[in-house]
């Protein structure tokens, strides 16, 4: 596949050099950055003269903020994937909103970016086939044999005989056990419920209380808010205590 050009939106010095190095320990997919920005108005004018594939940007900054400015890029007649990364969570499902490719929030860890870059790959049509090295799940449908990478994921949930895998597009149906799966998805997911695993990145809120679907019909009172398709999945007593410790460690 081609390099992916990158622009990086950031107020902080700092966070763009560290963001800068971790895009660059990142192998696949292979990426370069074009250039850095401090504000909306200075990635503006660099965007007008230089399209990139790719735009990391930050939420809160000096002037315009990261929100409107990604808005405003589709004005642009070379629309750039936008990937969010900012130290605060509770703009995510306005981000998708505004189809951003992924959130991230800082500290961002070099995995969780790799997975966000691979998407952006994957929605700009980087890959002819998606390469042994993304990590995904096989699943058959219509006789057809289609890898989804992990990064597409949300969360797998046990239904009777079968898996069901979301992404954030659609469904899928495994004929693997949740318990076959765990190993296979690594410390991207955690177990919420002995039905259940969630991408770590898609978790927008841990509730105690009243919560549409899930939490209702299990009535164990807690569950966790999955984005960007605004589902509720059921987190078990015996989970609960590990599913805190992970939100409060940021591991999320």
């Amino acid at each position: 596949m081609t390099t992916l050009t990158v622009l990086i939106v950031d107020d902080e010095p700092l966070a763009r050099l560290r963001l800068k190095a971790l895009v660059q320990a990142c192998g696949e997919p292979r990426c370069e950055v074009m250039a850095e920005a401090g504000n909306a108005a200075q990635a503006l004018a660099w965007l007008i003269e230089h399209p990139c594939d790719l735009v990391l940007l930050d939420v809160q900054m000096p002037g315009q903020s990261g929100m409107r400015f990604a808005a405003e890029l589709k004005r642009l007649p070379r629309l750039p994937a936008v990937v969010f990364v900012t130290a605060h969570a509770d703009h995510a499902l306005e981000a998708f909103e505004l189809d951003a490719a992924d959130y991230l929030t800082k500290p961002v860890r070099r995995e969780r970016l790799q997975a966000a870059l691979q998407r952006v790959a994957l929605r700009l049509g980087r890959y002819e086939t998606l390469p042994a090295e993304v990590p995904a799940l096989v699943v058959s449908e219509r006789g057809r044999v289609l890898r989804v990478p992990l990064a597409d994921v949300l969360y797998l949930k046990a239904e009777l005989k079968y898996v069901t895998l979301r992404t954030a597009e659609r469904s899928y149906l495994l004929d693997d056990s949740l318990t076959e799966l765990e190993p296979r998805l690594g410390d991207r997911f955690l177990r919420i419920h002995r039905n259940a695993l969630v991408a770590r990145s898609a978790v927008r809120a841990l509730v105690r209380g009243s919560q549409p679907g899930e939490a209702d019909e299990a009535g164990e009172g807690w569950a966790v808010q999955v984005a960007p398709v605004d589902e509720w999945l059921s987190v078990s007593r015996r989970q609960l205590a590990a599913v805190r410790e992970a939100i409060e460690a940021g591991k999320w």
